[in-house]
C-alpha cells in the first residue's frame, strides 16, 4: 500500500500537465491570414522576433488587434498602415527606404569605405616613412657566403 501511494505521487504530476494554449481565430483561413501578416511585423517587446512567433503579453494582444481588425473586412495593407501610425517604421521587419532612414541603409557601406580608405591612407604613409635599407660591402658577402655555401669537391 504505501509503495502505491508513493507510485501515485510520482506519477501523479504527469496527468496534470497541460499544453499553453494559443490564441486563435473562429476561422482558421483568418488565423492563417493572421500569421502570414504577423510574420512580416516585429514584435515590440522582444524586437528581434516576430510579431506572430513572440510570447510576449503586448504581442498577444497586437496579434488579436490585428484579428479584430480582419474581421471588420480591412485588408493586409491598412492593418499595417494602422500599426504604422500608431508604432512607426519599426513594427515592420523591413523598414521602408525613406530620406531619413537613409543613413540606416547606407551608414554601414559608408563607415566600411572611410575605414578601407583610411587604412590605405596608413598603410602608404608608412610606407614613405620607412627608409630603404642598403647593405655594406662586407655584409652582402657574408649574405652570399650564407645563402651560397662552397662546394665540397667529395661529394
Amino acid at each position: 500500500m504505501k509503495y502505491l501511494l508513493m507510485l501515485l505521487i510520482c506519477i501523479l504530476p504527469t496527468f496534470s500537465y497541460a499544453g499553453e494554449a494559443r490564441d486563435m481565430a473562429d476561422d482558421p483561413v483568418l488565423e492563417k491570414r493572421m500569421v502570414g501578416l504577423a510574420e512580416n511585423l516585429r514584435c515590440l517587446v522582444c524586437q528581434n522576433e516576430s510579431l506572430a512567433s513572440s510570447r510576449s503579453d503586448l504581442a498577444k494582444d497586437l496579434r488579436q488587434e490585428v484579428r479584430d481588425q480582419m474581421k471588420k473586412g480591412m485588408t493586409d495593407q491598412e492593418i499595417i498602415d494602422y500599426l504604422v501610425s500608431r508604432y512607426g517604421d519599426f513594427v515592420l521587419f523591413d523598414p521602408p527606404m525613406k530620406s531619413y532612414t537613409l543613413l540606416l541603409w547606407y551608414g554601414p557601406f559608408a563607415l566600411l569605405l572611410i575605414g578601407l580608405v583610411g587604412l590605405i591612407w596608413q598603410m602608404r604613409k608608412r610606407k614613405t616613412q620607412i627608409p630603404e635599407a642598403s647593405l655594406s660591402a662586407e655584409d652582402a658577402q657574408r649574405a652570399a657566403a650564407l645563402l651560397n655555401p662552397p662546394k665540397d669537391s667529395q661529394t
